[in-house]
């Protein structure tokens, strides 16, 4: 009989073994330590989670991150998934309509995702559960012996050094969108020791900036102060980026769809468009 449970107190080996099997068909797939790190940056927690048991396996589940997004109390979906054998059965639906009152009972009054905008039934499941499309992001993936970059605008003006994260969060005003909840601040601040941050000078005064975690390839922020664009920064900062990384694609995943900036700078430096999600909110 399936039962539906928070995953307070359940052992992470579980959650894992569960979100393998769930994933083992997807293109990416992640090791044991690479989803607890993932999970982290998401803000994971354990006891506002939950899944489907099958006796004492996980059949199905939704694990989830809570914190603030624009200031409202929110859940984030970072990950739904159901083990083949028991998709069909609307365990994800009945897993969402579990969670409600729990979620509710925080003070919680907005849920948050993103999802594949090819994965039309999920899509076509979140719009029935009442979500509504807040942003489209593009994502971006290369692996690193196909990277090329195009150095022509590489300069000798401007120097590349490390920063802090305060430094970053003072030119958040570079970007022209504001990040995704697995690439804000926020998440950013749960591990910082996990991340490198870059920043490009003129002279003393900061000019571009990135925050790159090396270990998953995720370039999390990259952005240039408007009047310096087009000299070459960002194709130093992410030169710089390269020589840190220690897995075997580079990605910048959920930038804004419309941001012509990004759009720009990846096709400049041939990084295929590899997707598109939506961002999708609602109201609980």
């Amino acid at each position: 009989m399936i039962k539906i449970k928070s995953l307070e107190n359940i052992d992470f080996d579980i959650i894992y073994t569960a979100f393998s099997k769930a994933f083992k068909d997807y293109e990416i797939q992640i090791n044991h330590s690479e989803l607890k790190n993932m999970l982290i940056r998401r803000g994971f927690v354990a006891k506002l989670s939950f899944a489907a048991f099958d006796g004492n396996d996980i059949v199905a589940f939704t694990l989830n991150g809570i914190d603030t997004f624009n200031g409202i109390k929110t859940a984030y979906d970072t990950g739904t998934g159901t083990i083949k054998e028991f998709r069909g059965q609307g365990l994800a639906f009945q897993i969402f309509e579990y969670s409600i009152p729990f979620l509710k009972e925080v003070n919680i009054s907005q849920y948050l995702l993103e999802v594949l905008q090819h994965n039309t039934k999920a899509v076509s499941i979140y719009k029935k559960l009442g979500f509504k499309v807040n942003r489209e992001f593009n994502y971006f993936v290369r692996k690193m012996d196909e990277v090329k970059l195009n150095s022509k605008k590489m300069t000798s003006t401007y120097q590349i050094a490390p920063i802090n994260l305060k430094q970053c969060e003072l030119a958040s005003d570079f970007q022209d969108f504001h990040p995704s909840w697995q690439n804000s601040l926020d998440a950013i601040s749960r591990d910082p020791s996990r991340f490198v941050y870059l920043g490009a000078f003129k002279s003393e005064e900061l000019v571009g900036f990135c925050i790159f975690e090396p270990s998953s390839g995720d370039i999390t922020q990259i952005a240039v102060n408007k009047p310096f664009r087009r000299q070459g920064i960002g194709t130093l900062l992410l030169n710089e980026v390269l020589k840190f990384n220690q897995h075997r694609e580079i990605k910048l995943i959920n930038t804004e769809i419309n941001c012509q900036s990004v759009n720009e700078f990846m096709k400049y430096h041939s990084f295929p468009l590899s997707g598109k999600q939506f961002e999708m909110i609602k109201d609980i």
